[in-house]
């Protein structure tokens, strides 16, 4: 069982936090504990890109992003895989440099820490040197980045197939057990 968190940040790219939802729900069994902490633009951005408010619907623990009694604001509460999706390039410098000055930035600094698991989906391009050199600062940390660059193997038809391409290989990099598109082992 999985203790997780979803840290949505304010970059374009609401559909990949909305299918992540959608899926963590799916594999809920996986799971016991998801947390949710959303940016202000990240509220903004959902309600711009996919025009609605759904992510009041969903049954997780959200918190309020300077929430800092929040459980895994510590490594005691061990939450085990973060997710940060998805992810600006000022989110992924402030986890970088170590400035935990939000919900989000402090619990990927614990999960840092704790040697756990930090998945970063980036949504950034294209990338600066500073954007390169804060990746390559996080990737020697432990992080993951794992850019929102959807694959089309398994030729999907909807914007909402074409993001779980990029979510079922992050949910893939935290080992959780999901049905998806495998190179050469799905029928054509």
């Amino acid at each position: 069982m999985k203790k997780v968190i979803v840290a949505i940040g304010g970059s374009s790219g609401s559909i990949y936090a909305k299918v992540l939802l959608d899926k963590l729900q799916a594999v809920s069994a996986q799971t016991s504990a998801v947390g949710v902490v959303m940016s202000d633009n990240a509220r903004y951005n959902w309600l711009h890109e996919l025009g609605n408010e759904n992510y009041k619907n969903y049954a997780f623990d959200f918190y309020d992003k300077q929430d800092f009694m929040a459980p895994f604001a510590s490594g005691s509460a061990k939450y085990d895989t973060m997710f940060v999706c998805p992810c600006s390039m000022g989110v992924l410098g402030r986890i970088a440099t170590g400035i935990s000055n939000d919900l989000t930035t402090r619990a990927a600094d614990v999960i840092l820490k704790e040697r756990r698991r930090l998945i970063l989906v980036t949504r950034e391009t294209p990338l600066n040197l500073v954007h390169i050199n804060n990746m390559k600062a996080l990737t020697e940390a432990g992080g993951i980045i794992c850019p929102a660059v959807p694959s089309f193997y398994s030729r999907p038809n909807t914007i909402e197939e074409v993001a779980a391409t990029v979510v079922d290989r992050i949910l893939d990099l935290a080992g959780f057990e999901v049905d998806t598109f495998r190179w050469n082992e799905n029928e054509n």
